[in-house]
């Protein structure tokens, strides 16, 4: 997989794959990642790439040219199955969306700043919009980092033991059960027997039912999507 983000501060977001698993998959040749400088496209020598909005009001916006020129050429180099692009007012990522993306070939990824970009960006580039949350960040660098970071674990042989990720949290539609490791025994906090049992249908059947009855506790949202 190759993975293209575009910034306008992007040595904001190279830290998180320098290091633990984003950065294992990039050693093994597994994913590749390419960061654009959105100011190397400005449409003038000082490096402009945001202006003032039409019809007034408070923040700039990022201009459709330099995302333009970055996007095209790009594009000239290869096809993307997406151009996704971060912004809060946007489906809210989640797991079933990480998979389906984490088995594409090329992605690119362009992250909001400022308030925002130009409509006409979103109308002719933009194949995807993606949130990470209902609130706002100062820029869509972190929830790029995010978005990549849920997408590359999942590719084969970037985490050690791959079934791993197939008992993570919301892979079935519920919040993962607990989990413990030694000592069993902690200053009179107890690992539950049947965990201890050796009996392992007995301990699947418990982690099922742990993993229902969190998911009613914590997120009874999610059941009532399941159920629809």
């Amino acid at each position: 997989m190759r993975i293209d983000i575009i910034s306008v501060a992007p040595e904001l977001i190279k830290s998180p794959f320098e290091h633990s698993i984003i950065n294992r998959g990039i050693r093994k040749g597994l994913v590749e990642v390419h960061f654009h400088d959105l100011r190397k496209y400005a449409v003038n020598s000082y490096g402009k790439i945001d202006d003032y909005q039409f019809g007034g009001g408070a923040g700039m916006v990022l201009m459709v040219e330099p995302i333009d020129k970055c996007i095209s050429q790009l594009r000239s180099e290869r096809t993307y199955d997406e151009i996704i692009y971060m912004t809060p007012d946007a489906k809210v990522l989640d797991q079933q969306m990480a998979n389906t993306l984490s088995l594409k070939e090329n992605l690119m990824i362009l992250c909001g700043h400022y308030k925002g970009v130009d409509q006409r960006v979103r109308e002719l580039f933009i194949t995807k919009e993606i949130s990470i949350g209902d609130y706002v960040l100062s820029g869509g660098e972190l929830g790029a980092a995010v978005l990549c970071d849920s997408i590359i674990r999942l590719i084969p042989g970037v985490i050690g033991d791959e079934t791993s990720a197939l008992s993570d949290s919301f892979q079935d539609g519920l919040l993962a059960p607990p989990v413990y490791t030694r000592p069993s025994d902690y200053k009179g906090h107890k690992v539950p027997d049947v965990l201890l049992s050796g009996n392992f249908p007995i301990i699947e059947e418990w982690r099922i039912d742990q993993a229902q009855e969190r998911t009613k506790k914590i997120r009874p949202d999610l059941i009532k999507k399941n159920k629809k």
